[in-house]
């Protein structure tokens, strides 16, 4: 007997947790006929077919997420041609909550797995590895008696009986070959369900949140530290929805570090205790990472999606974390939720910008069937896409117009602020503006306007495109700007092909020189590079020369009385922006890294 998992994922960094909880829950002495095998979307879907094909499976499930779905309808209908009578089932939760229409519309697919699969699948595996066993198998239940499922028999279509929800304790540890997961995101699961009941989230749907046993956690999160994993993202709904979880929780790995692995958790903010922001605040910069979502900072649009956010107390205790410099933080923001206009997302942008997260995430709402929102959306106007994502295309407030060009706000988001790339020339900028969303949604146009929508700017020329923008509403800073740009790129990387806007420092040559063979000094500025040579350590860093305070954030850049001298020190970086340190030589100051 064969029964293959398939999954399909967003990027090769990605996992898929499902698949492999329901081979380790299905028992260790089912793991040979239990295969798992991960794909993904960029796959093309001709050669996933050739490899399900090859490995001949007596039965296949696929596991369905909104940015999958497209590719398993169209591999399940080819598969079946060429594997007729192979049983094809689906699960996760895009299919969990129109299963009978699925049915109906796909005459390949045998069944579906709703909800929680782990128990599911176990009595689905053994339901047919003994009907291939044929009489000489013990008595097991019938399909009918399988409950949690979804299924074909005949013309007609039949759902059994609901599951109860599981003992988060008692599914297996999943990662006990670690190296299986090497250089991939390692998802975690210490609870299931969510406190809260935001309309557009599935987690709604299911308010009881069930912890897995704490020290049980510990002890695999131990076991992932050892193995030097690079970055364990919990996918807890709310992690912190209970204090005493994740206090302890977050003790555990402040204790344990490793100096290694970094921990990704997503939290309300306005929840966080004092005791866990100081638990928080001594943590390894770079130990931990924060999701937030805000969503919106309208109360009206909060209280009809019915989510409960303080929002004063939220921005305090942003503020407070940030001020610790410890912590990378990722704040979201969902475009097309009721009540919110156009006006009223750039308030709601702004405010959340005036935060200074590491990451603004600009997300669109997701329509997703099972979800109050899915029920409510003809209250509101809403229209989406008809296949995944399910997208919101316009609302009763916003036009299809206005979601296109916040469309293209975002992506000026995602590449000039989300890439930390221009951490310093931002924020000048963004005074030539009435606000931070004024200044992407002008620099949209202006993309728009030169054609870089279509024709796209390489990573390194979009400084230069940024200093054009610049020039436009501020000409008389131009050698601002112009130091600005050089001063972040070099803050990234030791460029050998000097950008055409950066000043020429062949008369500092010698000024570079002398201060290089100056050991003493040399060593004083630069600890970190004992093992180098004077000429060794001149290639492995840069110095520049800036008639600007460029090294300072929001001050009025006026320019100095003479030129400073910095020096980038690529061995010590941010570990939350990787950006270089830089040392103001005169004066041997450090800033970043």
């Amino acid at each position: 007997m064969k029964f293959l998992l398939v999954a399909i994922n967003a990027k090769y960094i990605h996992s898929n947790p499902a698949v492999h909880s329901l081979k380790a829950y299905a028992g260790e002495e089912y793991k040979e006929e239990i295969e798992v095998v991960e794909y993904t979307i960029n796959n093309r879907p001709e050669e996933i077919l050739a490899g399900i094909y090859r490995i001949k499976p007596d039965a296949a499930a696929f596991s369905c997420y909104i940015w999958n779905r497209r590719m398993v309808e169209e591999l399940t209908e080819e598969l079946y041609k060429v594997m007729p009578g192979l049983p094809i089932w689906l699960g996760g939760p895009e299919v969990s909550f129109n299963a009978e229409n699925i049915l109906n519309k796909c005459p390949e697919i045998t069944g579906i797995m709703i909800g929680e699969g782990e128990e599911t699948f176990r009595e689905l595996f053994r339901y047919y590895r003994e009907k291939s066993l044929g009489s000489s198998a013990g008595a097991g239940k019938g399909m009918e008696e399988i409950r949690g499922i979804v299924y074909r028999q005949g013309d007609k279509v039949f759902r059994t009986g609901e599951r109860e929800p599981m003992n988060m304790s008692e599914i297996p540890f999943l990662y006990k070959e670690p190296e299986d997961f090497r250089d991939r995101i390692i998802y975690y699961e210490s609870s299931r369900g969510c406190p809260f009941c935001c309309s557009y989230c599935l987690s709604s749907v299911e308010r009881k949140v069930r912890f897995r046993d704490r020290e049980t956690v510990k002890g695999e999160l131990q076991y992932l530290l050892d193995a030097g994993v690079k970055q364990v993202k919990f996918v807890d709904r709310t992690f912190n929805c209970s204090h005493v979880h994740a206090v302890e929780i977050w003790k555990y790995i402040k204790d344990k570090d490793n100096g290694i692995t970094n921990f990704h958790f997503e939290i309300a903010a306005d929840r966080l205790n004092d005791e866990e922001m100081t638990i928080l605040s001594q943590l390894r910069p770079g130990l931990v990472q924060l999701e937030i979502g805000v969503q919106s900072a309208n109360l009206h649009t909060l209280r009809e999606i019915d989510r409960a956010a303080d929002m004063e107390k939220l921005k305090k205790v942003v503020s407070y974390i940030r001020r610790g410099r410890n912590i990378h933080i990722h704040l979201d923001l969902i475009a097309g939720l009721p009540y919110e206009d156009y006006e009223s997302f750039r308030k709601s942008f702004d405010i959340v910008y005036a935060m200074e997260p590491d990451q603004l995430q600009l997300g669109f709402l997701k329509v997703l069937r099972g979800s109050p929102m899915y029920d409510r959306a003809k209250r509101y106007g809403l229209k989406y896409t008809s296949r995944p994502p399910y997208e919101v295309l316009c609302t009763d407030w916003l036009s299809f117009g206005e979601i296109c060009r916040l469309k293209r706000i975002e992506e000026m988001v995602e590449m000039y602020y989300n890439s930390n790339q221009f951490t310093h020339t931002l924020p000048v900028l963004g005074k030539a503006f009435a606000g931070p969303f004024a200044m992407f949604e002008k620099l949209a146009d202006y993309y728009e306007e030169k054609g870089y929508f279509v024709n796209s700017p390489s990573r390194l020329y979009r400084y230069k495109v940024l200093l054009d923008f610049a020039l436009c509403y501020e000409k008389e800073r131009e050698d601002l700007y112009k130091e600005l740009l050089t001063y972040d790129i070099y803050l990234r990387e030791n460029m050998k092909s000097r950008p055409d806007f950066a000043k020429d420092l062949s008369q500092y040559k010698k000024l570079f020189w002398d201060f290089y063979n100056n050991e003493i000094r040399l060593r004083e500025l630069l600890p970190a590079y004992g093992k180098y040579q004077p000429k060794q350590i001149s290639r492995l860093t840069h110095m520049e020369m800036f008639a600007y305070p460029v090294w300072e954030t929001g001050g009025n850049m006026e320019k100095l009385e003479e030129e400073e001298m910095v020096l980038f020190d690529y061995e010590t970086r941010n570990p939350l922006t990787n950006e270089a340190a830089a040392v103001i030589c005169a004066a041997g100051r450090r800033h970043g890294g």
